[in-house]
């Protein structure tokens, strides 16, 4: 086999030990592209059609992070998986940081708690991508004058349907 399938293969046993998700690889567009100084990202495909967005990184990175350097790679979120076992756990998070900050309310909703569902802790980070921005996927680069440039050329729009 060759290094690329062994990848693969981590790939989907990672997150299906991070994120308990079955993920069938099918075409990665993106391996391990830089999308900071501490993270990388890989962007792929599965046999359902589904284009996902894993990332990793070396140091602490958040939720608010995550949806950063999603929008800077030039992609559109569709949903952001949370750790296995957790489904609830940007909103568990978010509640109690807010209640750090302000012990004495009791009624709290969630546009209260929007702002600190960003700090809770996400990595690695599983993102199901709805769509790729004027067909081009970019990376962090240095050298580049916007920190960012273009990696690979990727059309896909996922068209929810009833």
């Amino acid at each position: 086999m060759s290094d690329k399938l062994y990848d693969e293969l981590a790939l989907e046993r990672a997150i299906k030990g991070s994120f308990g998700i079955d993920i069938d690889m099918r075409q990665v567009i993106v391996f391990r592209a830089p999308v900071s100084h501490t993270a990388e990202a890989t962007l792929f495909l599965t046999s359902k059609k589904q284009l996902f967005l894993y990332i990793t990184a070396q140091s602490k990175m958040t939720f608010g992070d995550v949806k950063k350097l999603v929008t800077k790679m030039g992609l559109k979120a569709d949903i952001y998986l949370p750790p296995k076992n957790r489904p609830l756990y940007f909103d568990e998070v978010g509640t109690s940081k807010f209640r750090e900050v302000f012990p004495g309310r009791s009624h709290i909703s969630s546009d209260d708690i929007m702002f600190y569902k960003t700090l809770a802790t996400y990595n690695p980070a599983l993102v199901l991508i709805s769509e790729v921005k004027n067909g081009t996927v970019c990376l962090f680069d240095v050298d580049s004058n916007t920190s960012w440039r273009p990696v690979a050329k990727f059309t896909y729009r996922r068209i929810k349907t009833s």
